[in-house]
């Protein structure tokens, strides 16, 4: 299997732009939903695209500045917290994914997305399971997500030290539960995600 068989099935019915579109940040306890689109440029290929979770995080800083620099276009989208809160983390990820699109210097004819459902970009659309390991631009943009979004909750960690987001970048780790019942929730924390721990910790 080629990365790039989503890509050129879809350039072969006509669709010359392919955009790649995934997300970083569904599971975490705070921070905002990252996504990003990428439209690769088929002479210029990236090696070692994947699926951003199985790379090392060494190896995803190297392919961050690469990705966009041979990129044709891409773009990158978020959904806060509160938005989050709002919406739902579903809809608060097909948010972001339709801005991260939204942000492409290009516009793109078709788009592949990672997972089974459509986020209702505008275009025609093509879910791929596991998509980050099969498309290179769907690889290609779940690295661009990921690397956004840990840079940001290490800036977060910077005004908010006393919950470790430099180490758990948000995600619901024992540590993080331990820092959140010392010093409560932060201002960038879900509340929607901490519904049955403020339930359990809060004694009316």
């Amino acid at each position: 299997m080629n990365q790039l068989d989503y890509e050129q099935a879809l350039w072969d019915r006509g669709f010359s732009l392919v955009c790649g579109v995934d997300e970083a940040g569904r599971g975490p306890l705070a921070g905002p939903v990252v996504a990003a689109a990428v439209i690769l440029d088929p002479d210029r290929p990236v090696e070692g695209l994947d699926d951003s979770k199985k790379l090392t995080e060494k190896k995803r800083e190297a392919l961050f500045p690469l990705i966009q620099e041979r990129a044709l276009a891409f773009g990158i989208g978020m959904a806060s917290e509160q938005e989050i809160d709002q919406y739902n983390i579903l809809q608060a990820t097909f948010l972001a994914m339709r801005r991260a699109v939204e942000q492409l210097s290009l516009r793109p004819d078709a788009a592949l997305v990672d997972g089974n459902q459509d986020p209702d970009l505008g275009i025609p659309t093509q879910t791929v399971i596991k998509g980050d390991a099969l498309s290179a631009s769907i690889g290609a943009a779940s690295i661009l997500a990921k690397v956004t979004r840990d840079h940001l909750m290490l800036q977060l960690d910077q005004i908010y030290p006393q919950y470790h987001f430099a180490k758990h970048k948000g995600y619901p780790t024992k540590d993080h539960y331990a820092c959140l019942a010392q010093h409560g929730p932060s201002p960038v924390h879900r509340r929607s995600f901490l519904k049955r721990w403020f339930q359990e910790h809060t004694h009316e």
